[in-house]
C-alpha cells in the first residue's frame, strides 16, 4: 500500500478520533459541561435569552423570550433543586408570540445564593415580587406558573399580591394540605393497608 494512503487514513482516524476522545472524556469527566452545552442549545433553538438582574446585593439569573404585549407575560416557577431549564421541554409547545419569563428562584442555578438570605416559602415570594416589580411584569396582570416548591410559592404570592396575577398554574403544589381525602387517596390507602396486612414484615 502507498505510504501516502496509509498517511492519509492515520491522519483522518486521528481527526475522528479527537471529537470522539474529547466527548468520552467530558461525558465520564465533567458531564455538567455536556449538560450546560446542551441546555444553551436548547435555549437558543427556542429563542430563548438568558439576563442577569442585579437589586443592591442580590442577583436573579432568568431566561426569556418575547416582549410584553397585548397577552399576559407568564412566569414560570421551578421546583426544588431545579433551575429555570427545567421548563424548556414545556416551551417548546407555547405560541412564540407569548411574552415567558423563567427565573432561577431565590438560591438556585444563577440566582444569589447566600446562608443571610431567607429561603422560607415567604422569603422566596418576597424576593420574586422584588424582581416581578424589576421586571414591570405587574403592570398588568401576569400568568404565574409554579410546579412543586414553585407551585407553593405562586399559591402564597396569589395571596399576598393578588391584583398581580392574572390566572395561576399549579403543578403538584407542595405544602397543601387536604382536610379530607379524596376517593383516590382513599383507595390507594385501603390498597396499601391489605398488602401491607397480607405480607407480615
Amino acid at each position: 500500500m502507498d505510504l501516502d494512503v496509509v498517511n492519509m487514513f492515520v491522519i483522518t482516524g486521528g481527526m475522528l478520533a479527537i471529537p470522539i476522545l474529547a466527548f468520552v472524556a467530558l461525558f465520564f469527566l465533567w458531564p455538567s459541561v455536556l449538560i450546560k452545552i446542551y441546555y444553551r442549545y436548547r435555549r437558543r433553538a427556542l429563542g430563548m435569552q438568558v439576563h442577569y438582574v442585579r437589586l443592591k446585593d442580590y442577583q436573579f439569573c432568568y431566561s426569556f423570550r418575547g416582549k410584553p404585549g397585548h397577552k399576559p407575560s407568564i412566569l414560570m416557577l421551578h421546583e426544588f433543586s431545579r433551575r429555570k431549564d427545567m421548563w424548556l421541554c414545556l416551551i417548546k409547545f407555547l405560541p412564540k408570540n407569548l411574552h415567558l419569563v423563567c427565573v432561577d428562584m431565590p438560591g438556585h442555578g444563577g440566582t444569589t445564593c447566600s446562608s443571610l438570605d431567607d429561603l422560607s416559602i415567604e422569603g422566596q415570594v418576597k424576593r420574586i415580587h422584588q424582581f416581578v416589580k424589576y421586571l414591570k411584569l405587574n403592570k398588568k396582570p401576569f400568568h404565574l406558573i409554579g410546579s412543586c416548591m414553585g407551585g407553593c410559592v405562586v399559591g402564597l404570592y396569589s395571596a399576598y399580591y393578588p391584583s398581580d396575577i392574572g390566572s395561576l398554574t399549579l403543578v403538584s403544589p407542595f405544602g397543601l394540605q387536604y382536610s379530607n381525602d379524596n376517593q383516590f387517596m382513599q383507595r390507594l390507602k385501603e390498597l396499601q393497608n391489605s398488602s401491607s396486612s397480607t405480607h407480615p414484615p
